[in-house]
């Protein structure tokens, strides 16, 4: 029957994955990548992204394992999982130059605007004077209610430091930094941690 489905073409693929997009959402992406259509891989690179959070059990949901019949439930062939997976806030960002900074927030700290410009000075800063010194850049983050605050936005521009965007809402899919992140998620689930000191120290090394 297999053999019969692939000679037809019908062949089982996993669903591809993409955002849920409100027409605001859409209209927004558009404007966004029509304004910065015509930038080269120069301008990009002055560019930081940057990207939270992290979650414990929540793995790539692929695992692929080889079994002979009967033992789907070997250890070699499950992949724990729990119902509901410890979550903790990682924040990090890179550049063309180079990956930049990693924190990992204390255990059940909220992300909230006074955090966040906590985060911004001991992190940002030292990443933009290390990969661009007195070169101007951009720094790219999302639409969040904390990184939108006043505060924040005050803070940024006393700073003098720029922001590209702006970022369209539930736009994941455009921010390099997930490709770095997937790749940080697909070794350390190689790993298996079983808890959350051990997934914080995996993610650090």
């Amino acid at each position: 029957m297999r053999r019969k489905l692939l000679e037809d073409g019908l062949v089982s693929r996993r669903a591809a994955k993409k955002p849920l997009l409100s027409r605001k959402n859409i209209r927004d992406r558009l404007i966004f990548c029509k304004r910065y259509r015509d930038w080269t891989a120069e301008d990009w690179g002055k560019v930081i992204f940057s990207e939270s959070p992290f979650r414990l059990f929540g793995a790539s949901g692929k695992k692929f394992v080889r079994r002979r019949q009967g033992g789907c439930y070997h250890q070699s062939c499950v992949m724990p999982t729990v119902k509901h997976p410890e979550t903790f806030h990682v924040w990090v960002c890179f550049s063309a130059k180079g990956v930049g900074s990693l924190t990992i927030f204390p255990k059940n700290t909220a992300m909230n605007k006074e955090w966040y410009q906590h985060i911004l000075r001991e992190q940002l800063l030292p990443t933009i004077q290390k990969q661009f010194g007195d070169e101007q850049c951009l720094f790219q983050h999302d639409g969040a209610p904390c990184h939108e605050a006043k505060l924040i936005t005050k803070w940024l521009g006393e700073q003098n430091i720029d922001i590209l965007g702006p970022w369209p809402g539930n736009s994941p899919d455009l921010n390099p930094i997930e490709n770095l992140r997937s790749i940080l998620k697909r070794q350390v689930d190689k790993q298996n941690p079983t808890n959350s000191d051990k997934l914080q120290a995996l993610i650090m090394h």
